[in-house]
C-alpha cells in the first residue's frame, strides 16, 4: 500500500529506492475504525495523514450543534487539521473515519527533516500545498457564488466515487443543503 505514496510523490519527483525507502521510514501506519477519531477539536494535533484506504471527513460542529464538512479525504489524498498541525496547537475542527481506513501519519518535524534533507521532498510538498490552496480557493468561490445545483453539479464532476463512499446526508452537509434538497438534485440530474 505504501507504493500509492511513492505513486503520488513521483507524479512530481522521480525518487531511487533508497531515497523512497528512507522518506517511508519518516511514516508512521496507523489502523482507524469506522467512526474513529483521528483529529479530535481540542486535542494536539501530531500527524498529517496520508489515506492508503478508507474515507474520511474534517469538519467543525457549530454552537447549534449543525456539522459543517470542509473536506473529503479519500485513497491517495492527504488531510488533517492544517492550522493546529502547522502551528504545533490543538485542533479547531474534527477528522473522523466514515469507513476503517489505513494511514500514512507524517509529524511534522519528520516533514521538516525531510524537507531539509531532500530537495525531491521540499518541492514535492511546495506542489501540493499549492495544489492544495488552489483547491481551497476554488472550493470557497463555489461556495459563495455557485447555488445548490451547481455545487451539486461541480461535486460530481470533480470527485463522482464520493457518491459511492459518502452517505447523502454528509453529502448533503459538505454542500451545504438538506438531505431533500440533496435527492431533489439527484432525480433531476438523472
Amino acid at each position: 500500500m505504501s507504493e500509492l505514496l511513492r505513486q503520488q510523490i513521483e507524479k512530481i519527483t522521480l525518487l531511487s529506492d533508497a531515497e523512497f525507502d528512507y522518506v517511508l521510514s519518516h511514516f508512521v501506519k496507523k489502523k482507524f475504525k469506522k467512526h474513529q477519531f483521528v483529529v479530535q477539536e481540542g486535542e494536539h494535533v501530531t500527524y498529517d495523514y496520508f489515506i492508503l484506504n478508507g474515507c474520511l471527513k474534517s469538519y467543525f460542529t457549530d454552537h447549534n450543534g449543525k456539522e459543517h464538512i470542509l473536506q473529503f479525504g479519500m485513497q491517495d489524498w492527504w488531510i488533517t487539521d492544517y492550522q493546529a498541525y502547522y502551528e504545533q496547537s490543538t485542533a479547531s475542527i474534527n477528522v473522523d473515519c466514515i469507513e476503517a481506513s489505513e494511514l500514512l501519519c507524517l509529524s511534522l518535524q519528520n516533514r521538516e527533516k525531510l524537507c531539509s534533507e531532500m530537495h525531491k521532498i521540499e518541492h514535492f510538498f511546495r506542489k501540493k500545498t499549492n495544489k492544495h490552496n488552489v483547491a481551497l480557493q476554488q472550493r470557497i468561490l463555489s461556495l459563495l457564488s455557485h447555488n445548490a445545483k451547481e455545487k451539486y453539479e461541480q461535486l460530481m464532476q470533480l470527485h463522482p466515487q464520493l457518491f459511492q463512499k459518502v452517505p447523502k446526508q454528509l453529502i448533503a452537509a459538505y454542500l451545504g443543503v438538506t438531505r431533500e434538497t440533496l435527492s431533489r438534485l439527484n432525480s433531476s440530474s438523472k
